[in-house]
């Protein structure tokens, strides 16, 4: 069970997170992606495949290079930019409050 002192904290940050600029990029994003029919299932496989690229023990240069190519024209729409971009800074918001509370806890 957690303190409730820690509760009502974490329930601000989550507050302060929903009432930033940076999560209501994203959803705006996100609800103009939702739009386009198909689109969010294209971006979905886009960081599926991204995704496994980039932790694959054995992914070679050429087969990164290939995914590039083969992604170029979906990642030059302007609203598939925009919305990764925009999920990106949330990601970056998430991981730097993560961190910031590791590091200022001594947990070894």
């Amino acid at each position: 069970m957690i303190d409730s002192k820690i509760q009502e904290s974490l329930q601000g940050l989550v507050a302060n997170i929903l009432d930033s600029e940076i999560y209501k990029e994203y959803q705006n994003q996100l609800a103009m992606v939702k739009e386009r029919p198909g689109l969010k299932e294209k971006i979905d496989e886009f960081r599926t495949r991204n995704l496994a690229l980039q932790t694959g023990e054995h992914t070679t240069f050429e087969q990164l290079d290939c995914f590039e190519r083969e992604y170029a024209d979906f990642r030059e729409d302007p609203l598939v930019d925009e919305f990764l971009a925009a999920e990106l800074a949330l990601c970056r918001l998430l991981q730097k409050v993560n961190r910031t509370l590791v590091e200022a806890i001594d947990f070894e």
